[in-house]
């Protein structure tokens, strides 16, 4: 069950916030959600510079791993480009828009561990916080919430924590745990114990550009109940099996050998 104090009924007890970078996906999500929470709000904040990124990085793995990381990045965004028909059809599924509903409010803010994210959120005072792709919350920004905050993951946890998570279990062979997972968060990378998972089989017009929509996609039905479970009180954590690892974007050269000898794309 959802931890005892964490569900902070105050006056806007049925506002849900979405903290997003504002990406496709994030859209996608929004969308999914208006139509279920009118009370709902976004705030958008400004993704981080990819220079900012690359030197996180390296100084987390090294040079020359953050670099073909960066490569990695920039080769899926070509891939984008050329799934963009697959990209389409992805959304076309849910028979949604992937565009904010011009009726939804937004914020947008610097970075959502700012001052300015944390006053919007003292006056919006909202009943749950949903993060999609955005930078972790630091521990004072964590401190400071005094409302549920959930997270939506493309990967199932604990073994898929991080980035790239429905890549790496196509990679790893482990196909049967290609999913999402919907979880409270805390203050580790994708720690927070699960609310629910979502499995799913990809195409083989699947590649990495477009596994997280993908998973993103078949993520909204659970994504909505659990919301909806959190705004009346009736949430309940699910076990989660596993070896935990974090994962990041392969390295240029990892991906290239995963694409020949596995037909991971």
């Amino acid at each position: 069950m959802v931890e005892a104090g964490l569900v902070d009924v105050r006056a806007a007890a049925r506002r849900v916030v979405v903290m997003t970078d504002g990406g496709q996906n994030s859209r996608l999500v929004v969308c999914a959600l208006a139509s279920h929470f009118p009370d709902i709000h976004v705030i958008v904040e400004t993704p981080e510079a990819k220079g900012e990124i690359l030197r996180r990085r390296a100084r987390a793995r090294g040079w020359l791993d953050a670099s073909g990381q960066l490569a990695t990045m920039a080769l899926a965004k070509l891939l984008r480009f050329a799934s963009r028909d697959r990209v389409q059809r992805i959304i076309q599924s849910t028979g949604l828009r992937a565009e904010f509903p011009p009726n939804v409010a937004i914020i947008k803010v610097p970075d959502v561990n700012s001052d300015a994210c944390l006053d919007s959120l003292r006056d919006l005072t909202p009943a749950v916080i949903l993060l999609v792709s955005t930078r972790l919350l630091k521990p004072a920004t964590l401190a400071a919430i005094r409302c549920p905050i959930v997270n939506l993951h493309a990967g199932i946890n604990p073994a898929y924590r991080g980035q790239m998570g429905g890549y790496w279990s196509l990679a790893l062979g482990d196909r049967g745990n290609f999913g999402a997972t919907i979880h409270l968060v805390d203050a580790g990378t994708d720690t927070g114990a699960t609310l629910a998972e979502v499995r799913t089989v990809p195409t083989d017009r699947d590649n990495i550009s477009t596994y997280p929509l993908l998973l993103t996609a078949v993520a909204l039905p659970a994504l909505t109940q659990t919301l909806g479970s959190i705004l009346k009180g009736t949430a309940r954590t699910i076990p989660s099996e596993g070896v935990s690892a974090l994962r990041f974007p392969p390295p240029i050269w990892l991906w290239i050998w995963y694409a020949v000898t596995r037909r991971v794309w």
